[in-house]
């Protein structure tokens, strides 16, 4: 249902989406999973519409965005990561302008008000003012307002994102729900719990680039089911490198001054040796971190730094 192929968006001499192609079926969650500044916004815009492609092209649902992009918008439903609310309208009111900005009318749209607020939870506060309601409950509000013309496919950048536990778990049920109704759910997040229960396949984005994808067993077989051992502190890295390089099953992913970080299976056993052996390289180490293997090991093995970094 969407089509990303050699997507590029720059603005000026940043480069914000550097040839990135996937593709995401309906009745799934893909998942685009990068840090802050990654790109996902940017990929969520340019598939919208909202923003024109530096090169490359997407289709929706068959549609090409820049050529057909009325079409394109028809089956489209966006929940964008910035709340887009009248404050001074209550959530009828607001669910209104939305629905008939998508052209529902009368009978229709009142039913249809009625159903998304049942299942965001909000009915009781259905005529207050937004002004009033909670974080979670704008989020939430957000959420309905891009679903209430059921478009075909959904983009949601971090709708979850600063909201209470309790509102967190009704969200990510109704974008569950979304996609068990046989719906394409594209959706953005910089939380790796949050992915890995969430989403059927992901991409993961840096710098504007996908680094890996595909579902969650095949990016964790990409590890081989290693650890990720980081040391801080400070590094001779070519004594580092050459005291270390007798070890096969070791991975040098990074090795700087100040940091080395190393792929490495059963990592806890083997900390007592691998302490002894930078000792002997004149390494001085000031703090451990050790991930076993999950998104965010695999995050940092193929970028040399965390996800949230």
């Amino acid at each position: 249902m969407i089509e990303a192929e050699r997507l590029r968006k720059t603005f000026g001499e940043l480069v914000a989406v550097d040839n990135v192609s996937f593709t995401a079926r309906g009745g799934e969650i893909f998942g685009l999973l990068g840090p802050n500044g990654a790109g996902k916004t940017t990929t969520i815009g340019c598939i919208s519409g909202l923003l024109t492609p530096t090169a490359g092209r997407v289709r929706v649902m068959g549609h090409d965005v820049a050529r057909d992009g009325v079409a394109a918008r028809r089956v489209l439903g966006l929940t964008p990561q910035d709340i887009a609310l009248y404050e001074d309208l209550s959530a009828t009111e607001n669910l209104a302008f939305w629905g008939g900005a998508h052209g529902l009318r009368g009978a229709p749209l009142r039913r249809r008000i009625q159903v998304v607020l049942e299942l965001t939870g909000l009915q009781d506060r259905a005529r207050e003012p937004v002004k009033r309601f909670s974080g979670g409950m704008k989020r939430r509000l957000n959420f309905a307002c891009g679903v209430i013309h059921q478009p075909q496919v959904l983009l949601l950048d971090e709708p979850a994102v600063g909201v209470d536990p309790q509102s967190r778990v009704r969200l990510l049920e109704l974008v569950r729900a979304e996609a068990q109704a046989g719906r394409c759910v594209l959706y953005t997040t910089h939380y790796m719990e949050e992915a890995e229960s969430l989403c059927d396949r992901l991409a993961i984005i840096d710098r504007g680039r996908l680094i890996a994808q595909g579902t969650l067993p095949e990016l964790r077989a990409i590890l081989g089911e290693r650890d990720v051992l980081r040391l801080t502190g400070v590094f001779h890295p070519e004594r580092v490198r050459e005291a270390l390089r007798a070890s096969d099953e070791m991975e040098i992913v990074q090795a700087d001054g100040s940091l080395l970080t190393l792929s490495l299976a059963n990592a806890s056993a083997r900390l007592p040796q691998i302490f002894a052996t930078l000792a002997g390289a004149g390494a001085e180490i000031r703090e451990t971190t050790l991930t076993q293997p999950s998104l965010e090991s695999l995050f940092i093995k193929l970028t040399g730094k965390e996800l949230r970094e």
